[in-house]
């Protein structure tokens, strides 16, 4: 099958590329707004960017009333954490991907424990094993033929907040401690299954 982008739905090319380009790492943005109200949202369109120096960028859909409190609040005052995903809590991730009211907070409505950060205003969640602290350094506004589209943020990671449990010798993750969670098509997730090597040529 062949598919021209430019005639194809929308909805159609959204399954074709989320069941294909898988797994997808989850970052759990974390932002605050002026009124200091916490908002906590899921996103499967993030990834890391560079190590040097150390950035990592989210996208999401500017007209999903989900997400848009996320961007609202990173447009504003250019912070945000992403708090990683795992098994344990992965329930708790996916209750923060309702769609609720900005006053609404997302720690509160999922259980989770806010903590505060070190270098930014964001709180981070307690139970994720792995925060970065970031600040946007670029935001990209692509628009669709409808008037809506996606925006593209990209931040600069100013700390790295890592459990030491999954910490091993020489600054390795313990992939077994760690059991991060991916995102998959639809409502399915992955979990880190067989693992294989190939040395660089």
């Amino acid at each position: 099958m062949q598919y021209k982008a430019n005639e194809t739905d929308p909805t159609t090319l959204y399954k074709l590329l989320t069941g294909t380009i898988i797994p997808r790492p989850i970052g759990w943005i974390s932002t605050i707004d002026e009124k200091g109200i916490n908002n906590l949202a899921p996103f499967s369109y993030f990834n890391m960017v560079s190590s040097d120096p150390p950035c990592v960028m989210f996208s999401t859909r500017r007209d999903n009333n989900s997400y848009k409190d996320t961007l609202n609040n990173v447009l504003k005052n250019n912070q945000f954490v992403v708090n990683l995903v795992t098994e344990d809590i992965v329930e708790q991730m996916n209750r923060t991907s309702e769609a609720v009211a900005a006053e609404v907070d997302e720690f509160t409505l999922a259980n989770l424990t806010p903590i505060d950060s070190v270098t930014i205003k964001p709180k981070r969640v307690k139970e994720s094993l792995v925060h970065f602290e970031c600040e946007k350094i670029h935001h990209y506004f692509i628009d669709n033929d409808e008037g809506g589209g996606a925006c593209i943020v990209i931040g600069k990671i100013i700390t790295l907040h890592i459990d030491d449990a999954i910490l091993s010798e020489n600054n390795r993750i313990n992939l077994d401690i760690y059991k991060p969670v991916a995102r998959l098509a639809g409502s399915n997730y992955g979990k880190i299954g067989d693992i294989f090597s190939i040395k660089r040529a």
